[in-house]
C-alpha cells in the first residue's frame, strides 16, 4: 500500500518477533561457506530513528524492543537477536530500530547478496541511501509481487525470502499464497517466512488455512500473542509460517517464546510453534 510507512510501528512487539525469526534463519545459513541470497519484499526505509516524528507518535516501539533492549535473557535466539540490535546501536543506547534489510545487510558476509524491493518513494530513496556503494546489496523501486517474478530465482540458490505485508488492503491476505507459490517455484531451496498479524481470530485462522489447503510442504506456524484474542482492540499478536524451516528453528523458539511473552505481553496473551505440514 503506497500511503504504509512502516516507521509508525518499527520496533513494536511484531517487529521483534519478526527480526528475531529473521536472525535465526540467518545465523543457520552462515554456518555454511556456501553463499546465500536474502529477497527482501516489502524493504521500508532500513533504519528508524528512536526519536523520529512517527515512531514517537505511535509509541509501539515502547512496549517493544525497548522493553528487551540491554537485557541478557539467557536464552541464546532472543539474546542474540538483542546483540544484533545492541551492535546497530554503537552510542549504548536505543537510538535507531534496524528493519529487516539493515539486519540482513549486518548479517551478511562478502559472498551473500541482499535484494530488496520498496514502493514508497519516499522509503525507497531512503533505502537505496542506506546501501549506496554496498555492492552486496541491491534495491529495486517494485512492487512486492512484482520483484518476486523479476528478482528469482537470485544467483545464489540458498537463502531467505522474508514477505511481510502490511495486510492493510484484503487483497494482501488473499495474494500472499499464490506469490508465495511462485516463489518457491523459482527458488525451492529457500527458506521462506511470512509474517501476519492477529488482529481477529477466525480472520487469521483463515489466512493460516490456505496455506495448508495448498498443499505446501514443511510448514512451521510461530505465533506470539501478547494481549488475549480479542476483536476491535488492535493487533493483539502477530506470527510467521515458514516454510522449509532450519531443523534447529522450531527447538529454538520453543525456548524464546515464553521469554518474549513474559516481556512483551499484557497477561492472557499465547504463543505456539507448531509444524502444520511435513516435508
Amino acid at each position: 500500500m503506497l500511503s504504509y510507512r512502516h516507521s509508525y510501528h518499527a520496533g513494536s512487539f511484531a517487529d521483534v518477533l519478526k527480526h528475531l525469526v529473521e536472525v535465526a534463519i540467518l545465523d543457520h545459513l552462515r554456518l555454511k561457506p556456501k553463499p546465500f541470497t536474502v529477497h527482501d519484499t516489502h524493504g521500508g526505509a532500513g533504519r528508524y530513528a528512536i526519536d523520529d516524528a512517527h515512531m514517537q507518535k505511535t509509541g509501539e516501539y515502547v512496549d517493544g524492543i525497548a522493553r528487551l533492549f540491554g537485557e541478557r535473557t539467557g536464552v541464546a535466539a532472543v539474546d542474540r537477536y538483542l546483540s544484533v540490535v545492541a551492535q546497530l546501536n554503537p552510542v549504548g543506547r536505543l537510538s535507531h530500530y534496524p528493519g529487516s534489510p539493515l539486519i540482513a545487510a549486518h548479517l551478511l558476509r562478502e559472498q551473500d547478496r541482499l535484494q530488496c524491493t520498496e514502493l514508497h518513494s519516499t522509503d525507497f530513496e531512503l533505502l537505496r541511501q542506506e546501501f549506496a556503494g554496498d555492492r552486496r546489496v541491491r534495491v529495486e523501486k517494485l512492487d512486492a509481487w512484482q520483484g518476486l517474478k523479476a528478482l528469482l530465482p537470485p544467483e545464489h540458490r540458498r537463502g531467505l525470502v522474508l514477505i511481510d505485508p502490511s495486510y492493510e488492503l484484503e487483497a494482501d491476505y488473499t495474494q500472499v499464497v499464490g506469490a508465495v507459490r511462485q516463489a518457491l517455484r523459482k527458488f525451492a531451496t529457500a527458506t521462506c517466512a511470512i509474517w501476519y498479524p492477529v488482529l481477529e481470530r477466525n480472520r487469521t485462522e483463515r489466512f493460516v488455512r490456505r496455506f495448508v489447503e495448498a498443499d505446501i510442504p514443511n510448514l512451521l506456524r510461530l505465533e506470539c500473542c501478547v494481549r488475549a484474542d480479542a476483536s476491535g482492540r488492535g493487533m493483539t499478536g502477530s506470527g510467521l509460517l515458514v516454510i522449509n524451516p532450519p531443523y534447529t528453528l522450531a527447538a529454538n523458539m520453543e525456548q524464546a517464546m515464553p521469554v518474549l511473552q513474559a516481556a512483551l505481553g499484557e497477561g492472557h496473551g499465547h504463543h505456539r510453534v507448531a509444524q502444520l505440514t511435513g516435508e
